[in-house]
């Protein structure tokens, strides 16, 4: 199987695979992305309408789904974690923007995302608050005419380089779900400080922070009120888990197929490697673990696809899953090609430092096995009172 089993749009997938192994390839062998070749990949996934995968046509996106945004995610990561994780960010935005935004607010930001002019990032992580959501402690007061934001975002993807921002804030007390909301912050406003938290030693996308010192949101750029916020955040997060464990299964499969040409060629004590049992044994077991990864990938894509119930438990079993599986052979094949590893023409030293950034982006594996132990022990503990 090349890729995760689940129905797409082909003739957009088969774009996507073109762009992955042509230009972003060339670029990720070169060495890591920096901020202007990052720019320039995003115009180019932009004219093939990355940006606007799951943006309506009526609003000049390409009207898919979920489906193939994952899938997309999974092709484009498996080149190059980073851009993808860039890439998904902005998408995400002009996605809300699409649907939440006022109709005139949204017609005069959305061709700028869906052209790639500039990325955009959603800022909900802070300095004290990482996967404890209801912990932030950016607040937002009412004022005449708006909201007056106050607080710091930390470790944002796209952080250090989007225009735009959707910034999630208290509009109450600390811990209080249901006055969390969502705001329009646009980053280049005076009253807005970047801050420097960049993990580009692990995955070289351009991640920062920012500090809001009296941001005015005028009336109409609350994108989602106290209450709304709470309960739309939670499905994107269902659904970011998915597409990142579609993500690790892009890396890992990608390792593989790295190390099976690498064994068909390299020769050891007169045969290539493939012929030793030992090496043999060694990809069929990775080949086991991603073909695990990949099925509860999948149902956990369609869940969330759905908006299925089983949305939450099935993103958050997947997403550990498939990072484990990720963090247990990328170092295993890396080891396997030896040197050859280490070199630009294979993404396995890009992947392994990935495997170290996927197990905390939305929500830590900790606190995902917290969630499986809650959402499965309520349902056993149903099951027995109705038996």
């Amino acid at each position: 199987m090349t890729g995760l089993d689940w129905e797409c749009d082909r003739g957009f997938l088969d774009q996507v695979r073109a762009f992955a192994a042509g230009e972003l390839a060339e670029q990720a062998a070169a060495g890591p992305l920096d901020a202007a070749v990052n720019a320039q990949l995003l115009r180019r996934a932009a004219d093939l309408g990355l940006t606007g995968i799951e943006v309506a046509r009526s609003v000049g996106g390409l009207g898919l789904g979920f489906r193939e945004k994952a899938k997309a995610c999974e092709i484009l990561a498996g080149v190059d974690f980073g851009f993808a994780l860039s890439l998904v960010n902005t998408h995400n935005v002009a996605a809300r923007l699409a649907v939440t935004a006022p109709a005139e607010l949204a017609a005069r930001l959305l061709p700028d995302l869906l052209a790639g002019r500039h990325h955009a990032c959603t800022a909900l992580t802070e300095p004290h608050a990482g996967s404890d959501f209801f912990a932030i402690s950016t607040m937002a007061q009412r004022t005449e005419d708006g909201w007056c934001l106050h607080g710091e975002k930390a470790w944002i993807a796209n952080g250090a380089v989007a225009g735009l921002s959707i910034v999630y804030a208290q509009t109450r007390m600390v811990g209080e779900r249901d006055g969390i909301a969502a705001f329009l912050v646009r980053l280049d406003d005076p009253a807005v400080s970047r801050t420097a938290c960049s993990v580009d030693a692990f995955v070289p996308a351009p991640t920062g922070g920012f500090t809001l010192d009296a941001y005015r949101v005028p009336e109409g750029e609350m994108l989602l009120p106290p209450g709304g916020a709470f309960r739309a955040i939670l499905n994107e997060i269902n659904g970011a888990r998915a597409y990142v464990a579609a993500m690790c299964c892009g890396m890992l499969a990608a390792a593989l197929e790295s190390a099976h040409g690498f064994g068909r060629e390299r020769r050891s004590f007169g045969q290539p490697l493939q012929a030793h049992q030992h090496w043999r044994l060694r990809m069929a077991e990775g080949e086991v673990a991603l073909a695990a990864a990949r099925a509860l990938t999948a149902a956990a894509v369609e869940a969330v696809a759905q908006e299925a119930a089983s949305a939450q438990l099935l993103a958050a079993q997947a997403k550990i899953a498939a990072t484990h599986a990720l963090g247990r052979w990328m170092p295993e094949l890396l080891h396997a090609l030896g040197a050859a590893g280490l070199s630009g023409q294979t993404p396995m030293k890009a992947h392994l430092a990935a495997t170290q950034v996927v197990g905390l982006v939305d929500g830590s594996t900790e606190m995902l096995l917290e969630r499986v132990a809650a959402l499965t022990g309520r349902r056993k503990t149903e099951l027995f009172r109705e038996g």
